[in-house]
């Protein structure tokens, strides 16, 4: 063709094509899209599959701007790698791509290839020789069964993606219509939630912690909302619900500011913990706000105990461990939540003084039968131990796991079978009736008669 030709099909490839993987574009994307509904004769004919990277931003954030552009081009090759005759791949935005595909033989097509791709990416990507790992969710929606307009379709890929996502990422969800009932429930609830806090339909329960073999030492104060038409609804439902609305700043102040109130009114041995969010966590205002609370409250520092999960610790270093040595420096505690089941951030213990190591209920479930448990349930111990960190085991059910527990020197326990969460005023109560009956009678010997208030 002339130049003239030429130049208006090069411009035409810069619209509709991503610069820096090569795919096509949202816009390229789009006309495709609406070209395969168009021409579509039965109801499965056309699958969209929405793919998320899984751990991108952790990624972008610890490894830097220039990583998580070449980790993009990667995984893109890797999409483009996997398709056959009929399956088109797109960059839609960050780490959002899509796959049109136009094939016969759905929905076993789509699944076969969302297959695929997750399989595809559980293998490292080799950045600067640093083995770099991202999963993939994927949202499948089939037009013009689900939707016959482009935009809708996109709709129910991505409902789907993110069932995918709460069901524990890595792995693909067709969209059907209950996922639709269940996001248009957590806009509900993302609207009432804002009004939650002026309402008072949130409130705290408090889970005893008991230093071996039976003193209570303290609380965990655990987060509720009693909504006035749906019920109880647990934090791991609308904890995600305020992270992502912004509520979390607010709803976290509220949380430490209540929770010391009530400590002062306990014995002053007793200390009190509160999980921090990872919002909360990254804020920015987050030792100001406690140490003005402390100061508000006339609580003394240490006994509030702050709980981070390792999550949180996989975003900005520096930063974090400014905000951990200012907390120390305060002489508030530091607990490290559900240790084992992320990241194990061994080189966190080394660099900071943790007061505490929670072990995860994952690892304390099988502890009465599970060799590989014990062995890493004593480890954790023994390293913590060394370290000088005290350790606390997470959902402990039965009289055998915590004599285990006791045996091999864990610190502190807690769980229902030895004192389930209860409301302001019935653990006032329970710290009361200290002596006798206070755990629950678990018929072990151990618990009756010995659980008093550590003094």
């Amino acid at each position: 063709g002339s130049p003239e030709e030429q130049e208006r099909m090069m411009l035409l490839h810069q619209a509709t094509h991503d610069a820096l993987t090569g795919l096509q574009n949202r816009r390229g994307f789009s006309e495709n899209l609406q070209q395969a509904l168009s021409v579509v004769d039965e109801p499965n004919a056309t699958a969209l599959l929405q793919i998320d990277l899984d751990g991108f931003k952790a990624v972008n954030d610890t490894l830097g701007h220039g990583t998580g552009d070449t980790l993009l081009q990667l995984a893109a090759g890797r999409i483009r790698d996997t398709l056959q005759d009929g399956e088109l791949a797109y960059r839609l935005a960050g780490d959002e791509f899509a796959v049109i595909q136009s094939r016969t033989g759905q929905p076993a097509e789509a699944e076969r290839l969302a297959g695929a791709l997750i399989e595809g990416f559980k293998a490292p990507f080799m950045i600067n020789d640093i083995p770099v790992f991202v999963g993939a969710s994927i949202g499948i929606a089939f037009g013009p069964g689900h939707a016959t307009e482009g935009e809708q379709l996109m709709k129910a890929a991505d409902i789907a993606l993110y069932a995918a996502k709460r069901d524990g990422r890595g792995c693909a969800r067709i969209f059907n219509r209950s996922m639709q009932l269940l996001l248009e429930q957590r806009e509900n609830l993302r609207r009432s939630l804002r009004m939650a806090l002026d309402r008072n339909e949130l409130y705290l329960e408090y889970q005893p912690l008991i230093r071996a073999p039976a003193s209570v030492v303290g609380f965990e104060a655990l987060l509720r909302w009693r909504h006035p038409e749906v019920g109880t609804i647990p934090p791991s439902v609308f904890i995600p619900i305020a992270e992502a609305d912004g509520l979390m700043d607010e709803i976290g102040r509220w949380v430490i500011e209540e929770a010391c109130r009530q400590a002062t009114r306990w014995p002053s041995s007793l200390t009190v913990a509160v999980n921090l969010s990872p919002a909360q966590f990254l804020s920015g205002s987050l030792t100001d706000t406690v140490a003005q609370i402390v100061d508000a409250v006339g609580i003394r520092a240490d006994r509030l105990e702050l709980e981070i999960t390792e999550t949180v610790l996989l975003e900005q270093t520096v930063d974090n461990i400014d905000t951990l040595n200012t907390l120390n420096v305060l002489g508030i505690r530091i607990a490290l939540d559900d240790f084992g089941t992320y990241y194990s951030s061994l080189s966190y213990l080394k660099n900071f003084p943790f007061d505490t190591l929670k072990i995860d209920r994952y690892f304390i479930k099988d502890l009465e039968t599970d060799r590989k448990s014990q062995t890493i349930v004593r480890s954790i111990i023994g390293m913590a131990h060394g370290l000088g960190i005290s350790v606390t085991a997470e959902g402990v059910e039965t009289p055998g796991q915590a004599q285990w527990l006791i045996r091999e020197d864990c610190d502190y326990l807690q769980g229902d079978f030895l004192g389930r969460p209860l409301g302001a005023e019935a653990t006032r109560d329970f710290i009361r009736r200290s002596s006798k009956e206070l755990i629950r009678e678990s018929g072990d010997e151990i618990w009756r008669s010995s659980v008093r208030p550590h003094a």
